[in-house]
């Protein structure tokens, strides 16, 4: 049986724990998954296709885009990356929620083509606390830290689009209040 999903997408600024949150959402319950994004770029190391990624050509990437069958894509650095809507079939036969971690351009593509989807902004404290909390990660230089914050403000500014808003203080907190809202209680 094909079930139609709306994805759930949860957008914040980087280093607002966002992806902490998601893997501590699937550590907790099994039914919360991540898709399986779409790439023409090589696999890399170990990677398994349909497991880390669906590896396509790109006319093989760009058939699938004249065809309709992508929720949101995006070209990157030579190489197409998306989520296709069969993903979206997939989990839901398995029972299970995707969830879409996804920057704030790319949802907003989502939140128009899935009006009723659950969208979730994940928000920093503070901006203090964001630009403490890109230098204690200690994986960008000073210049990329301030590109960043200067781009969280921008996607702060765009917080009101998303269905639900939630304060990442507490880190064990967020999770509950997220999970709530994605089971419904």
């Amino acid at each position: 049986m094909i079930h139609e999903a709306s994805p759930i997408v949860i957008s914040g600024p980087s280093g607002c724990g966002k992806d902490t949150i998601v893997t501590k959402l699937r550590e907790m319950d099994e039914h919360i998954s991540l898709a399986v994004s779409a790439t023409t770029r090589a696999p890399r190391g170990e990677e398994v296709d349909g497991l880390d990624y669906y590896f396509l050509s790109r006319e093989e990437f760009e058939k699938r885009i004249e065809n309709d069958e992508f929720i949101e894509y995006v070209q990157y650095n030579d190489n197409y990356y998306g989520t296709l809507r069969s993903e979206l079939t997939r989990l839901a036969n398995e029972g299970k929620k995707c969830v879409l971690v996804i920057e704030v351009k790319g949802a907003a593509n989502i939140i128009a083509r899935y009006p009723d989807c659950l969208s979730i902004f994940v928000m920093p404290p503070s901006m203090d606390e964001l630009d403490r909390r890109l230098h204690k990660r200690a994986s960008e230089t000073e210049d990329e830290i301030r590109k960043r914050l200067r781009i969280a403000l921008d996607e702060i500014k765009r917080a009101g689009q998303y269905k639900h808003v939630v304060v990442n203080d507490d880190l064990d907190a967020t999770i509950e209040e997220i999970h709530k809202l994605i089971v419904g209680g």
